[in-house]
């Protein structure tokens, strides 16, 4: 399984493969508390993605659909969906991200 805090490869889309990520967003927003989720646009060279966030800070992003997919997923799971160009990132993901880093590059000094 993939671990929070990074992103996934693979295709989204219609079929299995978007199953397998809603199922890991799923269980994402299951384990965890005060989830929201951020929808992310698709750009030239990427897909749509939805970033969901936990109060503690931990994230998971995968693809998605479609931005209406992410909020339909969003509202099947009762939390709230953002549109991230709109509102940005919360800094508890970015607090997060930080740590983490800071302790991998610690990891390696050692």
């Amino acid at each position: 399984m993939q671990d929070e805090g990074e992103s996934a490869g693979g295709g989204a889309g219609e079929g299995r493969g978007w199953r397998a990520e809603e199922a890991a967003l799923a269980r994402f927003a299951a384990e965890h508390d005060g989830v929201e989720a951020y929808v992310e646009p698709g750009r030239t060279v990427t897909d749509v993605t939805v970033v969901l966030v936990a109060g503690s800070g931990r994230w998971i992003r995968r693809r998605t659909a479609s931005p209406s997919a992410a909020r339909h997923l969003a509202h099947q799971l009762g939390i709230p969906a953002f549109d991230v160009t709109v509102i940005g990132y919360p800094q508890r993901l970015r607090d997060y991200t930080a740590s983490v880093m800071r302790a991998r590059s610690g990891a390696r000094d050692e």
